[in-house]
């Protein structure tokens, strides 16, 4: 594990770091040149490899040795004047490669000033730079609104996709003329990170209540919805307010979670003054029907049986069914499952089925006693987790971590039913390690805990607290992102990365990174 205080000394700590040692020692590339290891190892593996072509390859060797003069002169640009820069922007010498390269290294630099960032945005002899910094950094306000209110689609579709940014800061969008644009901001970011930031209530009221799907014709307000709900941008909260909404969309919509809703918003939406709003509420309110269930589960394709029969309400004779036909693993979590059932579940001959069910939180004190002493480890010891799942929301807080694995990188989203803080609080003080991980998974731990379980000494607690708390210290971030390459990509997202102090030698960089790096510009 890295050292608490070598945060500070990136490149140090990497190249201190056992892993990167071994690596070097067997010439492992694949863990010394791996792009995002390089993104932050900087000179650390430079001094393991002995040279910068092992860490640094956006460029071949040949374009590297042409760029190094010019680079030379970008960088030394950042003290000078803004009409050297300009002059160099407008280089007829350099070659359209290299050109680019510098585009996108000023595109991307941190320092640069608004109207230089505008002029990349607006100026067509830009290229693509313009389009990928609208998409992929942080931007200035004035840089926004000229993205914002840009002629070109293309732009506005960028800018759409931006995970950097405030996303109120693209309320416009939400009604551009454009579907495409509209559909970009309902997709969300591409790819897609583990963990996606919700859309504020006033942007998912305007897509899902749209009329049309925009001016261009090319996508329907319908497919721009089915974006929207398949990119995890809304958030539970807003969920839940849409029974309460005027907007009959949004009751429709309400309907379709049926279970999530109370007894009292469930006849508000079956009497609503709307027939469309009734007609929704209808046709859900058959998954609290038993027999209604029984009758419909024969028309459900296969691929959605075992959701019908782990979520809805299930009749006597659909539970025997199941038992016959061996199709017993979704009663296991159904919490409509009868008691009867539940008691024969317990005796399964196959251990899966036991070690689901040994977790419920409504098993009797003897049926836990019982499987407690299963020959099987995984229901041994998903039995001695019994006094920890007193509710639902906590069975569930467990069933999403349990068995998945340090290399896990499961979507990271809500609880539908959120536990206590008090719950996940006694979860981190057990002396089991899965209730543990199940802690270090919920982000709202205090500071204190945090740093207790950043200390922990199963590895997996350790793993989820830097990809799941806001508060995992630097070093820990540091530590998972060297050790477990399978989580870079979202560790690179999280502000509190260490990323190191770069070089000013253009010698062992590209033109791109010598000027996407430089503190100051003019």
């Amino acid at each position: 594990m890295i050292r608490a205080g070598a945060a500070a000394d990136c490149p140090d700590a990497l190249a201190g770091h056992p892993a990167v040692r071994i690596a070097a020692a067997r010439e492992d590339q694949n863990v010394i040149s791996d792009e995002h290891f390089s993104f932050v190892a900087s000179r650390a593996g430079e001094r393991l490899t002995g040279g910068s072509d092992t860490v640094w390859g956006d460029c071949s060797p040949a374009t590297n040795a042409r760029a190094t003069t010019k680079a030379e002169g970008l960088e030394d640009s950042c003290s000078n004047s803004r009409l050297e820069l300009e002059a160099k922007w407008q280089d007829d010498a350099v070659s359209d490669s290299l050109h680019e390269l510098w585009l996108r290294g000023i595109a991307f630099n941190p320092a640069a000033p608004s109207d230089v960032l505008i002029r990349l945005v607006v100026d067509p002899a830009a290229g693509e730079a313009g389009l990928l910094m609208c998409e992929g950094r942080d931007l200035p306000d004035a840089v926004i609104d000229a993205a914002l209110h840009h002629p070109a689609r293309g732009v506005r579709r960028a800018i759409a996709g931006n995970r950097h940014i405030d996303p109120a800061r693209l309320a416009p969008l939400a009604t551009d003329p454009s579907g495409i644009v509209r559909g970009r901001l309902a997709g969300g970011p591409h790819p897609r990170p583990r963990w996606v930031r919700p859309l504020p209530d006033d942007i998912l009221v305007t897509l899902l209540a749209a009329r049309d799907g925009g001016e261009d014709g090319i996508l329907t307000e319908n497919e721009i919805a089915q974006e929207l709900d398949f990119s995890r941008q809304i958030p539970l909260s807003f969920y839940r307010s849409m029974a309460g909404h005027e907007h009959p969309k949004l009751l429709e919509r309400a309907a379709w979670r049926w279970q999530s809703l109370t007894a009292a918003q469930r006849r508000a939406l079956l009497h609503d003054p709307d027939p469309a709003v009734q007609k929704a509420a209808q046709k859900s309110s058959w998954e609290l029907d038993p027999e209604a269930v029984e009758a419909a589960l024969p028309s459900i394709g296969s691929l959605s049986k075992s959701h019908v029969l782990g979520t809805c309400a299930l009749s006597p004779a659909l539970v025997e069914q199941c038992f016959a036909d061996g199709t017993v693993h979704p009663l296991t979590w159904n919490r409509h499952t009868p008691a009867d059932a539940i008691a024969r579940l317990t005796h399964h001959p196959e251990a899966k089925v036991r070690a689901m069910v040994a977790a419920r939180p409504d098993l009797r004190a003897d049926q836990v006693a019982e499987l407690r002493e299963d020959p099987d480890e995984e229901v041994r010891m998903r039995a001695r987790l019994h006094p920890f799942p007193r509710t639902w929301a906590e069975y569930w807080a467990i069933l999403r971590v349990i068995g998945r694995g340090p290399d896990c990188t499961c979507p990271i989203t809500e609880l539908d039913t959120e536990p206590s803080p008090d719950w996940f609080a006694a979860c981190a003080a057990s002396e089991e390690r899965v209730l543990r991980r199940v802690a270090a998974s919920w982000p709202g731990l205090p500071a204190e805990v945090v740093e207790t379980l950043a200390q922990d000494e199963d590895e997996e607690v350790r793993i989820r607290l830097a990809c799941h708390h806001p508060l995992a210290p630097p070093h820990l971030l540091l530590d998972v992102f060297v050790t477990r390459p399978v989580h870079r990509p979202h560790l690179l997202t999280l502000p509190a990365l260490p990323r190191p102090a770069w070089p000013t030698s253009s010698t062992t960089r590209t033109p791109r990174y010598a000027l996407s790096r430089q503190p100051t510009l003019p």
